[in-house]
Order: structure tokens, then C-alpha cells, then sequence
């Protein structure tokens, strides 16, 4: 119960690595918030929690995000940056990738993270306290091809949060991110073109020679989230099954 009497909201958390996430640190002692576009509140509710409906491209959704959870809780003592677009990508070469879909991609994957930070910062500066962990990707560090809005996105995450960290560190802030391998979530799945370029591929590439699910990334969150790291931030730590060395 390393995070009794914490309350950490988790964006994209009503399905996927989200939902796993989420259930993760509710099995740690922490109180949930899900954000997400469907399902937060029966996915909250299986928790014990908050479901909200948010929109992590749009500033005023994630305002009212962190709003409600400091109404309910009085509170936010975490944020796990999970929202993103990635599962309903078809690969493709990069000069058929359109600005509307590129777009669409780093709004939700970047602005959306930088969003949801924002308004919750305020709330964790005040108490002199927070944990904020983002979910990049592996892809930026090996240069996976064919999807290249959304490596580019997950390499500004990375960037994103180092820089973030310098600014936020002497409020008792830390920023962290988690960059998984190609997860066999219930999207990835389900996106059959998907499981066809890249599933293979990844195996290959892994010493550990099997497909990867979302409960290999949650042992890593919740490590961020919990006293174990207090003297880490502005880290990446890459859960891939060693596809990737730094």
C-alpha cells in the first residue's frame, strides 16, 4: 500500500495500459480519477473512484479535470500521462501520412500531455508535492518506421519531460516517463494491420522472447509513483522486454 491516501488521476485509464495502470495503483492504496473519452465512469467505478469524460486535446476539459478531482478529493497528488493516439494507426509511409491526421496525433499526444500538467500542477505545487509520469513509447529510441507522427510525438514526450522536470523540481515535483515496446493491448488487437508490420518484428528485436501486455508497464508506473523513486525525475525508463540498450 505504498500510495494510501494519494489520489492520482490517470488519463486514458478506462481502457487498455490505462485500465491497467489505474487498477495497479488502486491495488497500491491510491485513489483513482479516470479521465478518458468513454467508459471513465464504469471503469471509476470498479475502483472506487471518479470517472470523468475528458478530452485531452482541449484545454478547458482539462481544466475542469483537475477541478473536479480537487472538488471530490481536495487533492491531486499524481497524474499519469497515459491518453494517446496510437491504436487506431494504420502504418504507412511518411509521405502519405496527411496534416490532418499528423495534427490529430500531436494534439492529443503532446498538447494533451502538456495540458493535462498544467492544470494539475497548481494544485501539487501548493502542497509542496507531486508525481506526474508519462507513457512515451520505444519507438523514438530504435526510429520504428512507417508511423512517424506518432514516433516524432512520443520523442517530444521524452523531451517534454526533462524539461519540465527542470522547472517543477523545487516545488516536490517529479516528472518521469515510461516508454513501453509494441503492448499487445486490447487496441493493438484489435487493429489487424498493426499486429501484421509490427508484432513480429518487435519479438525479434526483444531478449525476451514474447509478445509484451500492459501488465509489464505498471510495475514501472507505480515505482514512479511511490516513495521508492523520491530522488528520480526527468528519467525514461524503456519497458520493452531489452529491445532497446541506451
Amino acid at each position: 500500500m505504498r500510495l494510501a491516501d494519494r489520489v492520482v488521476i490517470v488519463t486514458g485509464g478506462a481502457q487498455g495500459i490505462g485500465r491497467a495502470i489505474a487498477a495497479r495503483l488502486h491495488e497500491e492504496g491510491a485513489t483513482i480519477v479516470v479521465a478518458d473519452l468513454q467508459g471513465a465512469e464504469e471503469a471509476a467505478a470498479e475502483l472506487g473512484g471518479l470517472g470523468l469524460r475528458v478530452d485531452v486535446s482541449s484545454e478547458s476539459d482539462t481544466e475542469a479535470m483537475a477541478a473536479a478531482a480537487l472538488e471530490r478529493y481536495g487533492r491531486i497528488d499524481g497524474l499519469i500521462n497515459n491518453a494517446g493516439i496510437y491504436t487506431s494507426l494504420v502504418p504507412k509511409p511518411f509521405e502519405e501520412i496527411s496534416v490532418d491526421e499528423w495534427r490529430t496525433v500531436y494534439d492529443v499526444n503532446v498538447m494533451g500531455m502538456f495540458l493535462a500538467t498544467r492544470a494539475v500542477v497548481p494544485a501539487m505545487r501548493s502542497a509542496g508535492y507531486g508525481r506526474i509520469v508519462n507513457i512515451a513509447s520505444g519507438t523514438p529510441y530504435k526510429g520504428v518506421p512507417f508511423l512517424l507522427h506518432y514516433v516524432t510525438s512520443k520523442g517530444a514526450v521524452v523531451t517534454m519531460t526533462r524539461a519540465i522536470a527542470k522547472e517543477v523540481a523545487g516545488d516536490g515535483i517529479l516528472i518521469n516517463t515510461v516508454a513501453p515496446g509494441f503492448t499487445m493491448s486490447d487496441g493493438v488487437v484489435a487493429n489487424p494491420v498493426q499486429i501484421e508490420k509490427l508484432q513480429e518484428i518487435s519479438l525479434k528485436a526483444r531478449l525476451i522472447q514474447r509478445d509484451q501486455f500492459p501488465e509489464d508497464i505498471v510495475g514501472a508506473v507505480a515505482f514512479f509513483c511511490s516513495p521508492d523513486a523520491d530522488f528520480i525525475t526527468g528519467q525514461s525508463l524503456v519497458v520493452d522486454g531489452g529491445a532497446y540498450f541506451n
